[in-house]
């Protein structure tokens, strides 16, 4: 087991892709139909974590069979980048960089969403990303693909920022 394992950083990246794998298979209307679908699955989460998992995942409730809500996947298009455009507005608070690797700096417990919004519409020249609670780092191709990162970052950041 790797020293992130003992953290919970794969646990959580797996626990999410499960969650995925529920709703995409349809008729998830419930965190506990969720929660029992990860405990089959050999993982064990609570209530509230579930919760947070759903926030940052995106899901969102949607008329199902029969009348009755269902979690959906999230829907991409505008809608859905200007969300994530404003989390990264809201959640920054600083930028910096060194050789091919870019630093963004979050509000406590911002980092895990702000990655999410950069990974699902990634600047070009990003290799990677690994966010912790409060800081992300993101890997460039190189030092001027860093500097054009930290550039288009700040230009998404400040597009909401008023």
């Amino acid at each position: 087991m790797c020293w992130l394992e003992k953290w919970g950083y794969k646990m959580k990246n797996q626990r999410q892709e499960l969650i995925l794998q529920a709703v995409e298979k349809g008729g998830v209307s419930t965190q506990e139909q969720i929660l029992a679908y990860l405990r089959a699955h050999g993982e064990a989460a609570a209530q509230a974590t579930v919760s947070r998992d759903i926030k940052v995942l995106g899901l969102r409730k949607k008329a199902g069979p029969g009348g009755r809500t269902v979690y959906e996947l999230p829907r991409a298009g505008a809608e859905d980048a200007r969300r994530r455009r404003a989390v990264l507005s809201g959640a920054i608070l600083s930028l910096d960089g060194a050789g091919n690797i870019a630093c963004v700096r979050c509000a406590a417990g911002m980092a895990q969403g702000v990655c999410a919004a950069l990974d699902a519409m990634p600047p070009e020249g990003v290799v990677g990303s690994l966010a912790g609670e409060d800081t992300i780092f993101l890997l460039c191709r190189g030092e001027a693909e860093m500097r054009a990162v930290l550039e288009e970052v700040k230009a998404l950041a400040a597009e909401f920022d008023h």
